[in-house]
């Protein structure tokens, strides 16, 4: 069989392969172009961003979050401080399996259900890439446990931070407050820029009240990091502004005399300055550690606290109403004098029971028998009840209770503190408000004595004293009286300028009440001449003894059963001094007191004598009194069972009475 050869084409074949090198030189240029284009789209055109992300893979900010300011009383002494530590956060995104890693991480780091249930609530809240707390506070054994296992949980670190911390601990709990961590409801009011890195937030008093001040301005670093997310170095630092510290007008001596005065009996005392309104001192019993709130309270304590019967979280100085009692006798006696319709010699005669005119309902004096014809001076002596039943009906309920409004009764004093009480002060207004029953005569006659629907906070009634012992010139009361930016910047004072002008139009109108308050105690029948002995300085003051419960009968209590009546009675002390030239006006309430001198007035004097001390015994621009009277003296005597009994009326209520 013949093969055929094909006859071969050298120039075809040439030319075939050239196109084809062309066309392959061609795809290749075009390769090569679209690689330019790319390069150039990359490095010249979106340079800025693929650069930026370059850097975000080698490059992390980390937010520093300011040191809080510090809290100091009057004299420098530190309230709140910040102490360094260390915990435990995981960044989300970097944990594969969150369940697996939390139970092995609880072999290492022992982790409780406390901390179990405030990491996974802060999870929900927070970006997968922010770092989350999982514990605060650790051991320095359980550091030690980390590092060695630490390859083990990528996206686990210990992290330093500073904690507040409150040395004083109870004492200023309900003054300083509390931090706490933040949490879902924070997040949605506070600044996401400025609370960068911040895990806590302030809860309760000048920590809430006092934030802005007291938290500071973030800062940052740039860390660089490996494939792992470990820090390698630290690139860059932008230093955080910290917040500003603050300066109480509390002084800690005054604090603490107070605090132990009250023998851990529930109640409340408030001393100011009725010269600038700056609070001296302000104490509720009673109290707890605020230390227990920073890093998250267990439940057990938690539930400890809430289910106590005498309510430690109850701020009763800034919330907590009652009524008066003869308290406010001094200020319805002004009240007469600035309207016109009593003189200080002007009399009334006091037979035991008052009666409004054509009722047969009778109103209980004070003392069986009545104590026959008094003046001014001599019903704030005794506390004599006829004489403000009379004084009220006189001037009427709607005279009343706006001469008592100037005094700040019925509305928060505007302290610098939030969740103040309001309290009541009775009017026709506040009745129509709360409830369906018009004004009856029997409620102006008990307001005068400072029953009824009387409520008041023992803020308001130290701040209506302090506004009269300054002669009527209103100041808001005020905690923080100075602000610092470091500590070697100066104090800048916080101005505190009156309210208003004074409320005591006629100087002679305050001398005559003043007297009466005097004779409170150093009268031969005040109810406080006990509590004067050993003070170099005159005192002015007033017993209260509010009840607590309504009254079905005439009948006087048992006064030798004092267990029965401090059951029944809050009892109250006011007092100021100097009486010539007052620097210093206290509010002591006793939840449960038998009478208002015996039971609250030793502490009130307790208070005094320690404000006495931190002067060094001396009050400039004040009389002291001879040294005869002067001598150094033990806690003042009780007063004897035939004290008389304030503030009873026959009937606590007046709802049968025509209006």
């Amino acid at each position: 069989m013949k093969i055929r050869r094909s006859i071969k084409d050298p120039r075809g074949e040439s030319l075939l392969f050239r196109r084809r090198a062309a066309a392959a030189f061609v795809l290749i240029l075009l390769g090569l172009c679209l690689l330019l284009v790319r390069f150039a789209y990359l490095q010249v055109a979106h340079h800025e961003e693929f650069v930026t992300r370059s850097q975000n893979n080698r490059v992390k900010p980390r937010a520093i979050p300011p040191a809080r300011g510090l809290i100091y009383d009057r004299n420098g002494v530190l309230l709140a401080d910040n102490v360094p530590a260390f915990r435990l956060e995981v960044v989300p995104e970097q944990v594969k399996d969150m369940p697996a890693l939390l139970e092995q991480l609880g072999h290492v780091v022992p982790l409780d259900r406390d901390d179990l249930d405030a990491f996974h609530k802060q999870l929900r809240q927070s970006r997968r890439f922010e770092s989350v707390p999982l514990k605060l506070r650790l051991t320095e054994d359980e550091i030690d446990r980390f590092a060695v296992n630490r390859w083990r949980f990528p996206g686990v670190d210990v992290v330093p931070y500073l904690t507040r911390r409150y040395p004083l601990g109870a004492m200023f709990a309900h003054v300083v407050g509390y931090v706490g961590r933040i949490d879902a409801d924070d997040v949605d009011r506070l600044d996401p820029v400025r609370y960068k890195g911040t895990s806590h937030v302030g809860r309760s008093g000048i920590e809430r009240s006092y934030e802005d001040m007291l938290h500071g301005t973030p800062g940052y670093e740039l860390l660089e990091v490996n494939a792992d997310g470990r820090t390698q170095r630290v690139l860059e630092t932008h230093a955080p502004k910290p917040g500003k510290n603050l300066y109480l007008s509390i002084d800690v001596r005054l604090q603490k005399a107070a605090e132990e005065a009250f023998a851990g009996r529930p109640g409340a005392a408030v001393a100011i300055d009725p010269r600038n309104g700056q609070v001296l001192a302000m104490v509720s019993v009673p109290t707890f550690d605020p230390n227990l709130f920073v890093n998250g309270i267990s439940q057990a304590d938690y539930s400890a606290l809430t289910n106590d019967p005498e309510k430690p979280l109850y701020n009763r100085a800034l919330r907590g109403v009652y009524p008066p009692g003869s308290t406010v006798k001094p200020l319805v006696g002004l009240a007469g004098l600035e309207s016109g319709l009593r003189t200080p010699q002007d009399t009334v005669v006091s037979t035991g029971v008052f009666y409004i005119p054509g009722q047969a309902r009778g109103y209980r004096d004070d003392q069986r028998g009545g104590v026959g014809r008094v003046d001014l001076a001599g019903a704030i002596e005794q506390s004599v009840n006829t004489y403000f039943y009379k004084l009220a009906l006189d001037m009427g309920i709607d005279k009343l209770s706006a001469y008592m409004a100037e005094f700040g009764f019925g509305k928060p004093t505007g302290i610098d503190l939030i969740g103040e009480s309001a309290g009541v002060l009775p009017s026709r207004e506040w009745k129509a408000a709360n409830s369906r029953q018009p004004w009856y005569p029997g409620e102006t006659v008990i307001a005068g004595i400072g029953q009824g629907f009387w409520a008041v906070t023992p803020l308001q009634l130290g701040h209506a004293i302090a506004t009269f012992a300054g002669h009527g010139i209103p100041y808001a009361p005020r905690l923080v009286m100075a602000t610092r930016d470091g500590v070697n910047a100066p104090l800048q004072p916080l101005a505190n300028p009156p309210s208003g002008p004074s409320v005591i139009r006629k100087p002679a109108d305050w001398d005559a009440v003043n007297l009466g308050m005097e004779r409170v105690m150093y009268g031969e029948r005040g109810t406080g001449r006990t509590l004067v002995a050993g003070f170099p300085y005159r005192l002015a003051g007033k017993s209260g003894t509010a009840e607590r419960y309504s009254r079905t009968t005439n009948a006087y209590d048992d006064r030798s059963n004092l267990a029965y009546l401090a059951s029944r009675n809050r009892a109250w002390f006011e007092v100021y001094a100097p009486a010539d030239n007052p620097q210093i006006a206290v509010a002591v309430l006793l939840e449960s007191g038998a009478w208002g001198a015996s039971s609250a007035g030793p502490i009130a004097r307790q208070i005094l004598d320690a404000w006495l001390a931190s002067h060094g015994g001396v009050i400039p621009d004040a009389e002291r009194l001879p040294v005869s009277n002067a001598a150094p003296a033990s806690a003042p005597a009780e007063v004897p069972n035939d004290e008389p009994v304030e503030d009873i009326p026959a009937q606590a209520t007046s709802s049968g009475d025509t209006p």
